[in-house]
């Protein structure tokens, strides 16, 4: 049981493997690709996931509008009268 669920975590990680790189190669001659790959943190599934949720940018009037959108820019939380 245990050498057949090994074989197979192993071809799933083959496959893993095999996808990753189709998928950088499709990203790699989009204008975005280095300066993306270039964030620490960012490889090709981030950065092919992060053009595919946000595209290219523009529409997001300013770069803090794509902050507020990810989530990473402060914001007031309020409830009621409290803050």
């Amino acid at each position: 049981m245990i050498p057949s669920l090994a074989r197979s975590l192993a071809a799933v990680h083959e496959q893993r493997r095999a996808l990753e790189a189709q998928i950088g190669q499709l990203l790699e001659p989009h204008p975005l690709s280095a300066v993306l790959t270039s964030i620490p943190g960012v490889a090709v599934r981030t950065a092919a996931t992060l053009l595919v949720t946000v595209g290219d940018g523009t529409s997001f009037p300013t770069a803090a509008h794509l902050a507020s959108y990810a989530g990473l820019a402060p914001t007031t939380k309020s409830s009621g009268t409290s803050r």
